[in-house]
């Protein structure tokens, strides 16, 4: 007898709601992890602690700005460090919560590395134990640059920017994608001169276009700078201050940009090294990711997989997608896999930046007949009276049926506006079912309906 109905190797948003799931539907699990604590680079060095130095840091900026409501904060300051106790209690809390939830559930909870030897045995340290299933469940690991390794002083990687112990008065940030845009608002807001680098023409790839360049001239209005279609030739590290070399792609033409950090945010890639893959010849594809069926198993039988080991979106709520419908099917409740173009996406930032389904740039590249319907912020009177104008909903449908096709938006509270249009695209929802519903008033939702109503109206002409 198996000591175990299932391991999973990883306790991260996949691992640790897979491991919770098969435990409440009667299976003996256990749930391994580098780390003292539970919740993966998502709750420990990731998306947690990044949206609480996002939230401090937001109140800090929204102090500076409070003169026009007439209040008077002339002898305001902050504590860096006190601002990084809050945030590592926030990630102590969720960490604990999660304990408690194993602990109540009967899951097994086991620090250290591990390795699977063979199918249905795992090793951790000196400790052998066996499962009828092994389910993967590592997460990523960040991108580096080539010859330009992480030291977390210097080179950062998420991680050590957001642990960093002062304030730096000039950080270049590598990648201009959703980690860098988040973590480089988080210092400039606090004083730091930042500099975004991206190799591409443009910001936010996958975003919605028209997104992404209002989303861009607004942060620059906000002071982070930006040199985009650039490349990184070289970063030189001198005592405590380095150098950045960058390239421009289209004239050639080289600069040097000074910096007392550099965050290198170009991306994340499967971290599967020393799970023993390889040698038990778990395919995998050419960037690394673990090949797997629609119920989320490899090429091994008893091995699975979820999450950012396997392709589609490298987002925590993807992966507990991924790990809900791989423990219902390991139960004999299948369910087919999750839908990756029902994932939302939202980036963090103020304003925030969110979006779902087809973008106006796919609809334009693939020749698709689309109605586009846009409201401004601007003419929202909710928006107007809180001062979060900057923006716009976005919504696009097929024009034969008026079903929506896709959503996008950019301003205050865009990651929870944007949830109806997720709830409406799954269930096949029209403009006009949109447009015909009561949204309270006055609420920045209220640009939802008018956006419908405006795409609508322009199949009318």
């Amino acid at each position: 007898m198996s000591d175990f109905d299932l391991i999973v190797i990883g306790a991260g948003p996949g691992g640790y709601v897979a491991a919770l799931r098969a435990a409440r539907a009667g299976m003996r699990v256990a749930c391994i992890d580098e780390r003292a604590t539970a919740g993966g680079t998502c709750l420990n060095v990731g998306c947690i602690p990044s949206k609480a130095l996002l939230s401090s840091t937001e109140r800090w900026a929204e102090l500076k700005a409070l003169a026009e409501h007439g209040i008077e904060t002339e002898a305001a300051r902050f504590d860096l460090s006190r601002m990084m106790a809050r945030k590592d209690k926030v990630v102590s809390d969720l960490t604990k919560g999660i304990a408690f939830l194993f602990k109540k559930a009967g899951v097994e909870f086991i620090q250290g590395r591990a390795r699977i030897a063979a199918p249905g045995r795992v090793t951790v340290g000196e400790r052998e134990i066996s499962a009828r299933h092994i389910l993967i469940a590592t997460g990523s690991a960040p991108a580096a640059l080539r010859n330009v390794p992480f030291d977390e002083k210097l080179v950062l990687s998420s991680t050590g920017a957001l642990s960093l112990a002062k304030m730096p008065e000039k950080l270049v940030v590598v990648g201009a994608g959703v980690i860098g845009l988040e973590i480089g608002q988080i210092w400039s807001r606090l004083g730091a001169k930042v500099t975004v680098v991206e190799y591409l023409d443009r910001i936010l790839p996958g975003i919605d276009g028209e997104l992404a360049r209002n989303a861009q001239r607004i942060l620059a209005r906000q002071g982070i700078d930006f040199t985009l279609n650039a490349a990184v030739k070289a970063i030189a590290r001198d005592g405590e201050a380095a150098s950045v070399e960058i390239e421009n792609r289209g004239s050639g033409e080289l600069e040097t940009l000074a910096a007392d950090a550099v965050l290198v945010a170009i991306g994340r890639r499967p971290h599967t090294a020393g799970l023993g893959l390889e040698a038990l010849e778990v395919r995998q594809d050419t960037r690394g990711f673990v090949e797997v069926d629609a119920q989320f198993r490899t090429s091994v039988p008893g091995i699975l997989a979820i999450g950012d080991v396997v392709p589609g979106p490298m987002l925590a709520h993807k992966a507990e997608e991924d790990a809900a419908a791989c423990i219902d099917a390991l139960a004999g409740k299948p369910h087919g896999a999750p839908d990756y173009g029902l994932v939302p996406g939202v980036v963090y930032t103020a304003p925030e930046i969110a979006g779902v389904g087809l973008t106006e740039d796919d609809a334009g590249t693939s020749g698709r007949a689309v109605l586009v319907g846009k409201a401004s912020f601007l003419a929202n009177g909710r928006a107007r009276a809180i001062g979060a104008t900057d923006g716009f909903a976005k919504v696009i449908a097929c024009a034969a049926t008026g079903r929506l096709l896709g959503a996008h938006i950019l301003g205050h509270g865009a990651g929870e506006l944007l949830q109806e249009l997720v709830l409406g695209l799954r269930l096949g929802t029209t403009l006009a079912e949109i447009a015909g519903t009561s949204h309270a008033h006055p609420g920045m939702g209220e640009a939802v309906k008018e956006a419908c109503v405006a795409a609508l109206s322009s199949a009318a002409t």
